[in-house]
């Protein structure tokens, strides 16, 4: 297998780094990838990944939600439930932040298209990219609703999207300052990027260490914390303007990060985390299991 090995850090250059832990992926192959960490910045990556050629058999799992929208269990069927609950809540988010005005949207790895889907009804013009093939097709059989390969995205004009969303999508992305410069020459320069991510500072990541759930390597390349987030976007042009909490993600990370240590009583430790994880967010949103942020163009 050809493994990527970062001998510097993807943010600020530097090659102090720093092992942290290994972690399991639980999902595909049981196999261990290394948690490194910056020391000069504190950006968190995975190392040793496999490369673009070879990552696409890690996501070749039936349980594998986001592709496959599997609702086997009692975690992934509350995941469905938390999904329609938070689809209303992210469509009157990005309403909300383009003052109600009907404009041209990207959502960006879009899962199996519920989120895109949505927006399409509510009479908002759609392109939807979505790199798995499994996740395109269910889309188009479920709903009728047509989602492009990567590829697309070298077809996109400067500048013709208004809004590009991203929900849980640019951990996985690997040439990621590239994608950074790719997401400022698409927006328009009064667009928005709403982008979702996990939060590796969070008041559960730092409880649950080489379990947490949401590390989910190999799959997820980058382990952001809102401080590192905050300057690749000023890397690569951008400013932050606004950061939003995801209360339920907490709830499901948690109850998965139990199950993955093989805890008794996993749904009931995980929710009870979860909640403490939830109430630690109220006076410090970097506590938060997952973050949404609001980029404009620093034009």
């Amino acid at each position: 297998m050809t493994q990527i090995i970062h001998t510097e850090c993807p943010l600020c250059g530097s090659s102090k780094l720093q092992h942290q832990f290994s972690c399991k992926d639980q999902f595909a192959t049981g196999e261990n990838f290394e948690i490194c960490k910056c020391e000069d910045c504190s950006f968190v990556f995975t190392q040793n990944i496999p490369d673009e050629k070879v990552i696409g058999r890690y996501y070749e799992s039936p349980t594998y939600i986001s592709h496959s929208d599997t609702n086997k269990g009692f975690v992934n069927r509350c995941y469905h439930l938390v999904r329609e609950i938070m689809l209303r809540r992210k469509a009157s988010l990005v309403n909300s932040l383009v003052d109600g005005s009907k404009t041209n949207l990207l959502d960006y790895g879009a899962g199996t298209g519920y989120f895109a889907r949505a927006m399409q009804r509510l009479d908002w013009d759609v392109t939807a990219i979505e790199k798995s093939e499994q996740a395109r097709q269910y889309s188009k059989e479920q709903f009728g609703f047509e989602m492009l390969p990567v590829e697309a995205l070298d077809d996109c004009e400067d500048g013709c999207f208004d809004v590009v969303t991203m929900w849980h999508v640019m951990e996985h992305i690997q040439n990621l300052n590239e994608f950074w410069d790719e997401l400022f020459r698409i927006l328009d320069d009064n667009g928005i990027a709403v982008i979702a991510l996990p939060n590796s500072a969070s008041y559960d990541a730092q409880m649950y260490r080489e379990h947490w759930a949401a590390y989910d390597v190999p799959r997820h390349l980058w382990h952001f914390s809102p401080s590192t987030v905050m300057k690749f976007g000023r890397k690569h042009g951008f400013i932050l303007e606004r950061q939003f909490t995801m209360p339920f993600d907490g709830f499901y990370i948690s109850m998965l990060s139990e199950r993955y240590k093989g805890s008794k009583f996993s749904v009931i430790k995980g929710a009870w985390n979860g909640l403490l994880g939830w109430v630690a967010s109220w006076g410090k949103k970097s506590a938060s299991s997952s973050i949404i942020y609001v980029f404009r163009k620093a034009v």
